[in-house]
C-alpha cells in the first residue's frame, strides 16, 4: 500500500546548516523520526522529496528510475536562478549528470585509474607528499600552526597532481589556485584562480595530447586515440571533475577526521596502538561526519515507490546521506563515535551506478595521513577550544576554516 507523506515543520526550509561537526541538524532527527521520506521545502523553492532512512536512500540511489540530469525540468537544487540553470542546460552534462548507458561508458575508461594495483603504485608517493608537509610542521617554531593550510588542503591537491601528471615545475602554480577555489576569500578571487586553473588544465590536456607520460590523461588519451575519436573538451572536464570532487571533500574530511579523534582520545589510542584498525577508523569518521550532505540530488523519471512511499514522475529527490548515516536502524547508537563498528555501509561516498569514482583514493589519503600524523606527532593537540574553532557550513559542505594545533 502506497502513501504520500508530507512533513511541515514551522520556518524550516531544507537543506539546513549544522550547528555542530559532532551531529547532524535536529531537523534530521525529527523529519527520520516521523518518516524516512518526507516532503518538504527547499530553501531555492519549490518542493522535494527528501530521503533520511539510509535503506530507502541506498534503494533510491540504486534505482535506474531516478535521474542524475540537473538539466531537466523540476530537477531539485539548492541554488537556483536563472543564469544558473540556462548555464547547466547550455552545456554537456559532467559524467555525475549522466543516465544508464551514457553514464556507464563515460565511467568505465576511468574505473582503471581507481584499482588496487594502480592505487598501491601511488600510494608510496602519497606517503612522501604526506610526510613533506608533516616534516614543515615540525620544522616550525611558530605555534600554533593551522593544519588546514599546512597539510588537509596541499595534500589531496598534490595528489590530484600525481594522478593528473602536472609536472612538478608546476605544483605550486596549481596548489595555490586549488587552494584559493575552497577558502575564505572573495568570489571573484575564487572565480578567478577557477579561470586560471581551467585554462591550465585545458593547456595540460594539449602538451598531454603531443607529449605523453604515464598519467591519467595520457592513458585516457591512448584509449580515445585507439576508439578514433580524441575529446579533448571531455578530458578537461574530467580533470575538474576529479579535482572539485576529491580535493576539498577530502581536505575537509583530513581536518574534521583530526578533530574527531582529538575529541575521542581513547579512539585515537586504538589507532596509535594498532595502525592496522586505521581502515575501520577511516570508515566510521566518513559516516561520523558526512562532508557532502544532499548532493545525491534526482529526479524521478517515472512513478516509483519507495519505503511505501508513492513518488510521482517529475518529482525531485534528495537523499540525506548524513541523516541516512545517523539512522539507528542501520547503525546502532549512531551518535557514538566507534572505530569498530564496521561502518563501510556508510553512504558518505553515495551508493549505485554514481557512487564516487574516487573513493578508494579518498581512503587511501585518509588512512596514510592519519597514521602519519599521530606516528609522527603523537602529541598533536588542538590549541583553541572546540568551540572557538570556525567550521565552514554552506549547508551542503561542512568543514574547517582553521584548525590551529600545537604539539
Amino acid at each position: 500500500m502506497t502513501k504520500s507523506v508530507t512533513v511541515e515543520l514551522t520556518d524550516l526550509e531544507l537543506p539546513v546548516e549544522r550547528g555542530c561537526p559532532f551531529a547532524p541538524p535536529p531537523a534530521y532527527e525529527q523529519l527520520r523520526g516521523q518518516a524516512p521520506i518526507s516532503k518538504v521545502r527547499l530553501t531555492s523553492g519549490g518542493e522535494a522529496w527528501w530521503v533520511s532512512g539510509h535503506e530507502e536512500g541506498r534503494a533510491v540511489l540504486a534505482d535506474h528510475r531516478f535521474s542524475s540530469d540537473k538539466r531537466k525540468d523540476g530537477f531539485p537544487l539548492f541554488t537556483l536562478d536563472a543564469a544558473t540553470l540556462q548555464q547547466l542546460r547550455s552545456q554537456p552534462p559532467l559524467m555525475l549528470g549522466m543516465d544508464g548507458a551514457e553514464h556507464a561508458a563515460a565511467r568505465r575508461p576511468v574505473i582503471s585509474e581507481f584499482t588496487v594495483k594502480r592505487l598501491a603504485a601511488l600510494r608510496p608517493r602519497i606517503q612522501d607528499i604526506v610526510d613533506h608537509f608533516v616534516d614543515d610542521m615540525l620544522a616550525t617554531d611558530q605555534h600554533p600552526v593551522d593544519l588546514v593550510q599546512a597539510l588537509s588542503l596541499p595534500v589531496p591537491s598534490l595528489v590530484i597532481c600525481e594522478l593528473l601528471g602536472v609536472p612538478y615545475t608546476d605544483h605550486d602554480f596549481f596548489q595555490s589556485r586549488t587552494t584559493m577555489m575552497v577558502s575564505r576569500t572573495s568570489q571573484e578571487d575564487r572565480l578567478r584562480a577557477f579561470a586560471e586553473l581551467r585554462a591550465y588544465i585545458d593547456d595540460l590536456v594539449t602538451r598531454k595530447e603531443s607529449e605523453p607520460g604515464d598519467d591519467l590523461f595520457s592513458r585516457q588519451i591512448a584509449r580515445q586515440r585507439q576508439k578514433g575519436a580524441l575529446d579533448h573538451a571531455g578530458l578537461v572536464s574530467l580533470a575538474f571533475l576529479l579535482l572539485t570532487a576529491g580535493h576539498e571533500t577530502t581536505a575537509n574530511m583530513i581536518s574534521l577526521g583530526v578533530v574527531g579523534l582529538l575529541s575521542h582520545p581513547e579512539q585515537l589510542d586504538l589507532i596509535k596502538a594498532d595502525p592496522g584498525r586505521t581502515p575501520m577508523a577511516v570508515e566510521e569518521l566518513l559516516r561520523y561526519f558526512t562532508i557532502a550532505d544532499g548532493v545525491t540530488s534526482r529526479l524521478a523519471t517515472e512513478d516509483v515507490e519507495i519505503g511505501g512511499v508513492s513518488i510521482k514522475a517529475g518529482e525531485g529527490v534528495i537523499v540525506s546521506a548524513l541523516s541516512a548515516n545517523w539512522d539507528p536502524a542501520a547503525f546502532t547508537d549512531p551518535a557514538e563515535l566507534d572505530i569498530e563498528r564496521g561502518a563501510r555501509h556508510h553512504l558518505a561516498f553515495g551508493f549505485g551506478p554514481h557512487q564516487c569514482l574516487g573513493q578508494n583514493l579518498a581512503r587511501t589519503e585518509l588512512q596514510i595521513v592519519f597514521d602519519t600524523l599521530f606516528r609522527r606527532i603523537p602529541a598533536l593537540r588542538l590549541a583553541v577550544p572546540m568551540e572557538d574553532l570556525p567550521f565552514k557550513n554552506d549547508a551542503v559542505i561542512y568543514g574547517a576554516h582553521e584548525l590551529p594545533v600545537t604539539w
